[in-house]
């Protein structure tokens, strides 16, 4: 995947997923490949969850992302 882009998505299973993904074994994601993980979220709900990929795509989440990773990897 292209430096700077980002991918969001929910799984039940994110070792499986980041496999099936870097295989080129899921439609949606096999141009983009290969994938590195660098941080995730875990949710007790599945609702909650998509309340909060859903906001991650937004404008606002994509900032709060790059923020937050920005200041995990620099320190």
């Amino acid at each position: 995947m292209a430096e700077r882009q980002f991918y969001v998505d929910l799984t039940r299973d994110l070792r499986a997923r980041q496999r099936a993904d870097n295989k080129g074994l899921i439609a949606s994601t096999r141009r983009r490949i290969p994938f590195q993980l660098i941080y995730w979220e875990g949710y007790l709900n599945g609702s909650a969850a998509a309340q909060h990929k859903k906001y991650l795509k937004t404008a606002w989440g994509k900032r709060h992302i790059k923020t937050r990773l920005r200041r995990y990897l620099t320190g």
